[in-house]
C-alpha cells in the first residue's frame, strides 16, 4: 500500500477543490431537465470503479450508457488502471475522476452519438466537507450534468448517523418516500430516498453538476428497479465480472499516472 500523500499534496488538492467549486452549477441546465417526464432524455451513464481483490493498486474502471426510460446498456467501456495512493477522505475524486474523465473522453471520440446526457456517480456531490465531492469534480471536468448517489451517509456539517437519522430511515415507507438532509449551518446538503419496496437501505441523493436536488432525486428513483439505481449498478456489475475474466489471464493494467487508493472505508465522497 503507498504512503500517505503528504500535506503538501492535500493543500494542493484543497486548493484545486475550492478553485474547481466555483465552477459547479446548482440549478437544471437541460431541457428535459424541466419536463415532469424527463421528455428528451434518451441515455443516462453511470460510473465505477471496482478493485482487485487483494490489490488496491489495481482497479476497473467502468462507464455504462443506458437509453432511457428503458434502462438497455447500449454502450460499455471497461478498463484496468493502476491505482498508486491511498484512499485519503474527502478526496476520492484525486485518485478516481482521472480514470473516469479519460473513459468519458473515449466515448465521446469513438461514439459520439452515445454520449450521455447525464452521468450517475457512486459518491457525493455538494455533500461534502468542502462541498465538492467526486459527482461535482466529474460534472465540471467533462461538463455533463451528474449527480451524487451515495449508500452510506458521509457526516460532514453537523449531520450524522444517530439515533434521530435511524428514525428518519424508519420513517421512509415505501419507495419514492424522501427526507432532507439539512447541515448545522442550514444549507440544505441532499435528500434521503427510499428507492425501492424491496430494501429498507436508503440512498443519499446529492448534486453534482448541472442539476437541481429535485430533478437529481426524481432521476435517480426513475432509474431504479433494485435499490441502486440501473446505471451505476451496471456499471459495478460490469467492471467485475471484467476483472474476474482477467484473473483469468495476466492483467493488462492502464495507469492514467492519477493519484488513486482503495475505496473500502464505507465513505462514498
Amino acid at each position: 500500500m503507498a504512503a500517505p500523500p503528504p500535506p503538501t499534496a492535500l493543500r494542493r488538492w484543497e486548493r484545486e477543490q475550492a478553485r474547481l467549486r466555483a465552477a459547479v452549477v446548482e440549478e437544471d441546465t437541460e431541457q428535459w431537465q424541466k419536463d415532469a417526464s424527463f421528455t428528451g432524455l434518451e441515455r443516462v451513464g453511470g460510473v465505477d470503479l471496482s478493485y482487485t481483490k487483494g490489490d488496491d493498486s489495481s482497479a476497473c474502471a467502468s462507464l455504462v450508457v443506458l437509453s432511457y426510460p428503458a434502462l438497455e446498456v447500449l454502450y460499455e467501456d471497461c478498463r484496468m488502471v493502476a491505482v498508486s495512493a491511498p484512499y485519503v477522505a474527502g478526496f476520492l475524486a484525486f485518485r478516481e475522476v482521472p480514470f473516469l474523465v479519460e473513459a468519458v473522453q473515449r466515448l465521446q471520440k469513438e461514439e459520439p452519438k452515445l454520449k450521455p446526457q447525464v452521468l450517475l456517480v457512486d459518491g457525493n456531490g455538494l455533500l461534502h466537507p468542502r462541498g465538492f465531492g467526486v459527482a461535482c469534480h466529474l460534472g465540471v471536468l467533462t461538463d455533463l450534468p451528474c449527480i451524487g448517489v451515495a449508500k452510506n451517509l458521509l457526516q460532514v456539517d453537523g449531520l450524522a448517523r444517530d439515533e434521530l437519522h435511524r428514525e428518519q430511515i424508519r420513517s421512509l415507507q415505501r419507495e419514492g418516500d424522501t427526507f432532507p438532509l439539512t447541515g448545522a449551518s442550514g444549507r440544505l446538503l441532499g435528500m434521503v430516498l427510499r428507492s425501492c419496496n424491496n430494501s429498507s437501505k436508503p440512498l443519499y441523493i446529492s448534486v453534482g453538476h448541472r442539476v437541481c436536488l429535485g430533478t437529481a432525486v426524481r432521476l435517480v428513483q426513475s432509474c431504479c428497479r433494485y435499490r441502486i439505481p440501473e446505471p451505476i449498478r451496471q456499471a459495478d456489475i460490469r467492471s467485475r465480472e471484467y476483472i474476474r475474466k482477467q484473473l483469468c489471464s495476466p492483467l493488462e493494467v492502464v495507469s492514467s499516472g492519477a493519484l488513486s487508493g482503495k475505496k473500502g472505508t464505507g465513505l462514498d465522497d
